[in-house]
């Protein structure tokens, strides 16, 4: 699955608030996207292949500053970067030692990628569904509206009104499943996570 779809929509979600857990689970997700300055917690990252057989985990930390700054940090059992700010997004993989840059905008390609612009209404985009409780989180179901956005659906897991985990169904058939721990609501973030410099030695592609 493209990380770039993976992260828009993790960051879709993390520009919020929680909501009172005694709310039902649309009606905290609706507050949860309304608005928050930043957000922090480590993830888990599981990559299902198509007989729903996990492939690979991954492991890191996630930031994001409002609006439109994030950093996505893989740690084991590669290590990558993907940093956003000043409407650019940076992927670096050091492994190979090789850096990607890309303009944040509608050329992506996802409907996603516009909503981190907080200027897209959600129900516009999607058709919300609640899906009832599994791994003790609250499940809602979002669908893209517009056919060829890339892929079939998100699910967002919520427990006690936070964001707890999300599940990614790509055109593929590739399943993406996240985890969320030790989250952090609008704690103080250095500016300097969400800056950017290509390694010396490293190969930049793109814009």
């Amino acid at each position: 699955m493209n990380l770039i779809k993976l992260v828009c929509l993790l960051v879709t979600v993390l520009f919020s608030n929680h909501a009172g857990a005694e709310a039902a689970p649309l009606a905290q997700l609706k507050a949860f996207l309304h608005a928050s300055a930043s957000f922090a917690a480590d993830f888990q990252q599981v990559s299902l292949d198509k007989s729903g057989h996990p492939a690979l985990t991954s492991y890191g930390k996630f930031y994001l500053s409002r609006p439109g700054k994030f950093r996505w940090n893989y740690q084991k059992p590669f290590v990558q970067d993907i940093v956003s700010n000043g409407g650019k997004v940076w992927f670096y993989d050091a492994d190979l030692a090789q850096v990607t840059v890309k303009k944040l905008d509608d050329s992506l390609g996802s409907t996603p990628a516009l909503l981190l612009t907080g200027q897209v209404d959600l129900e516009e985009k999607f058709r919300l569904d609640e899906q009832g409780k599994d791994e003790e989180l609250n499940w809602i179901r979002l669908s893209p509206k517009d056919e060829e956005s890339g892929f079939k659906y998100i699910m967002i897991g919520l427990s006690g009104g936070q964001l707890a985990g999300m599940e990614l169904s790509d055109n593929f058939g590739q399943l993406t499943r996240v985890y969320f721990s030790n989250i952090q609501i609008n704690p103080k973030l250095d500016a300097d996570l969400f800056e950017f410099t290509p390694p010396k030695g490293a190969d930049v592609f793109g814009n």
